[in-house]
């Protein structure tokens, strides 16, 4: 008896001590663009849209979000002397996250930075609603990403068929007109308006999809496609100046080599440049060389330091030549922290 009972005491410290060295998490890239849905639609007939079709649809619709919940979690900036708002039970903020990876140790959780201002512990609700505490892994404050750590030896049997990682999907795929399916503190289904936006970013860009899905205030989460792939990560900092109540997200595709670098603890290397690309157009026209065009530059930043100036034309770097902004960006992110 007293031999069962010292072990079940100790199995969450054996798990956590002896669960070895963590795994590469890595992401998968991209496939190749499939073949023109033209072609791929050939001798395909249009589904009759009666109340049975559309009984099966639903079924389906709803089988997805179910699935996809086991990956959507809520992740909370927690206090001990919470204030007078949070004082049963301490939480200050919350925002939605996904499971991104599992390295055999923890289960990795990617979410909006905003959790982390001011806060010091973190804990993460799955879908049934169990909470467990949280660390902090690592954050990228310039395309506001931070990455949460829970670790396995601390959930239960009986919850680990509820959690699940997430397949990131292929958001250069995605189309005006595709259905999607928004799940965080909304859940809500809809179609693409747009996808071929851009959000710029120090060193960087990324793709937006714009939904015709309400949004909430402040909203976070993900956005799936049919198949309950992750395209899109829904952050209030996505176009919150324009007055549209919808549903906007970066893409998930431009976001994959940040958060392969993030989730296996890697900082994301930094420069410091606001740029936009010298088209031929533009070379031609005003005599100018091709690369892209410094319009900012961080102040407190490796760019700043080396003398780099607004109006600079950057040509090349690390003797590859640079076409276009999503060139530079590929250099800067094939880059080790501390390179020169």
């Amino acid at each position: 008896m007293f031999a069962c009972l010292g072990f079940f005491a100790l199995k969450p410290w054996m798990q956590q001590w002896f669960a070895g060295n963590a795994k590469t998490v890595m992401i998968p890239e991209d496939e190749q663009a499939a073949e023109d849905s033209e072609k791929n639609q050939e001798g395909k007939e249009d589904p009759a849209l009666d109340a049975e079709s559309y009984e099966e649809m639903t079924a389906g619709l709803n089988e997805r979000v179910k699935e996809a919940r086991k990956s959507i979690v809520s992740v909370s900036s927690v206090s001990e002397k919470a204030d007078w708002d949070g004082e049963m039970t301490g939480i200050l903020q919350s925002v939605t996250g996904v499971i991104a990876g599992d390295n055999g140790r923890e289960f990795l959780i990617i979410a909006d930075s905003s959790i982390c201002t001011g806060a010091s512990a973190w804990r993460v609700t799955i879908s049934d609603g169990k909470s467990f505490d949280a660390a902090l892994k690592k954050v990228d404050n310039n395309r506001k990403i931070a990455v949460f750590g829970i670790g396995k030896h601390v959930v239960d049997e009986d919850d680990s068929g509820l959690i699940k990682v997430a397949v990131l999907g292929n958001s250069k795929k995605v189309a005006q007109g595709d259905a999607v399916i928004a799940l965080g503190n909304i859940m809500s289904y809809g179609v693409v308006s747009a996808s071929n936006y851009k959000a710029t970013f120090f060193d960087g860009e990324c793709a937006v999809i714009a939904t015709d899905i309400p949004a909430e205030e402040q909203g976070t989460g993900m956005l799936f496609n049919m198949d309950g792939e992750v395209v899109g990560m829904i952050s209030s900092s996505v176009w919150n100046d324009t007055g549209k109540n919808v549903v906007n997200a970066y893409g998930i595709s431009d976001l994959k080599p940040i958060i392969e670098l993030l989730i296996n603890g890697k900082s994301v290397p930094y420069i410091g440049i606001y740029g936009t690309t010298v088209t031929e157009q533009l070379a031609e026209e005003h005599k100018m060389p091709s690369g892209i065009y410094v319009a900012d530059v961080d102040p407190d930043s490796p760019a700043m330091a080396a003398g780099i100036q607004i109006g600079d034309i950057i040509c090349e770097a690390s003797g590859e030549e640079i076409k276009d902004i999503a060139a530079y960006q590929n250099i800067v992110i094939g880059s080790s922290v501390g390179e020169t």
